[in-house]
């Protein structure tokens, strides 16, 4: 859950600016830092990328698979044959729960 944020390199979304020395900056790189820093950032995970799809007539599922009979030596066999064709992601949802994000550089411990 949110383990996406640590494959970004250098990034860490729960600091400040960093910078100190803000004034001397005209006020476009001001803006543009502002913008990139996350200054309000939360260490809590409120939505995720679903793993699940909808197929063609409106089903939710991780899978889909479609029986398919197979004729051989005259003997019938039916076989189920997975489908990656027409399938819509279902995009973020988001959790019942806030988790806290993977990168978060705390250690939790109950003593």
């Amino acid at each position: 859950m949110g383990g996406s944020g640590s494959k970004s390199k250098g990034f860490w979304p729960f600091t400040g600016s960093g910078s100190t020395d803000d004034s001397t900056k005209d006020g476009k790189e001001q803006s543009l830092k502002r913008g990139q820093s996350y200054p309000s950032a939360t260490p809590f995970v409120l939505t995720r990328k679903s793993s699940m799809y909808f197929d063609e007539d409106g089903d939710l599922a991780h899978e889909f698979y479609e029986e398919t009979i197979v004729t051989k030596n005259g003997q019938r066999k039916v076989k189920l044959k997975r489908i990656y064709k027409n399938l819509t992601p279902q995009g973020i949802i988001k959790l019942d729960h806030p988790c806290i994000h993977v990168d978060f550089p705390v250690v939790l411990c109950e003593a």
